[in-house]
């Protein structure tokens, strides 16, 4: 595999490995932007595979699909993240992640499977869902995604992130902002939707 050694690459996903980091996100997206050098790339997504593979079985249920959906999803990145302005590439990354999933339990081939999967217990799956036609490639809502979520309210965004990207439970959120429950919840909900309205506006305006 270009930019990662088939061997270093496996052995990552096998053991979950993630090497220390020497230069920031932004700096190797840029690089690659500028280079479309795949070792740099590389570089970028190492660190993160434990990410992709946790997210990935969360979903897939499987531990040779999950493998196989860390490399693919690298595959995916070698034009995505050209196509992309990424201010956050570890939530954008997670988006992608589960945006691939859920694209792949809908298709054909998993399609028995996925009526008995369950894809997450939790309420907050549909908002790397904001638009519900399946004549769309999820991928292309994440620029507006993450644009969506920078225009919210500072509460707002601030308890979307936590919930949404960083898979914060309620009480941690209270915890680490200092918000009362109620209003954690209200946020939540209410971002939720406005994120939702935001999409399908930005989108119309494509």
């Amino acid at each position: 595999m270009a930019g990662l050694t088939f061997y270093k690459f496996s052995s990552l996903v096998m053991e979950h490995n993630s090497p220390e980091k020497q230069v920031d996100d932004g700096s190797l997206i840029q690089r690659y932007k500028d280079t479309g050098d795949l070792e740099v790339l590389g570089d970028l997504y190492e660190p993160y595979i434990p990410l992709v593979y946790g997210v990935s079985f969360k979903y897939l249920a499987n531990k040779e699909e999950s493998q196989d959906a860390v490399i693919g999803i690298f595959e995916k990145l070698v034009d995505d993240l050209r196509k992309h302005e990424v201010t956050n590439f570890k939530s954008w990354l997670h988006v992608c992640t589960r945006n691939y999933c859920l694209m792949k339990l809908r298709s054909s081939k998993y399609k028995k499977e996925a009526k008995s999967v369950e894809i997450d217990g939790h309420e907050h799956v549909e908002l790397s869902l904001p638009v519900h036609h399946e004549d769309v490639r999820l991928e292309d809502d994440l620029q507006l995604l993450e644009q969506c979520i920078e225009e919210l309210k500072n509460e707002q965004r601030n308890s979307v992130k936590l919930f949404f990207i960083e898979q914060k439970c309620y009480q941690e959120i209270v915890e680490a902002t200092g918000y009362e429950m109620k209003k954690v919840k209200s946020y939540i909900q209410n971002g939720k939707r406005n994120l939702k309205l935001c999409v399908e506006k930005k989108r119309e305006q494509d």
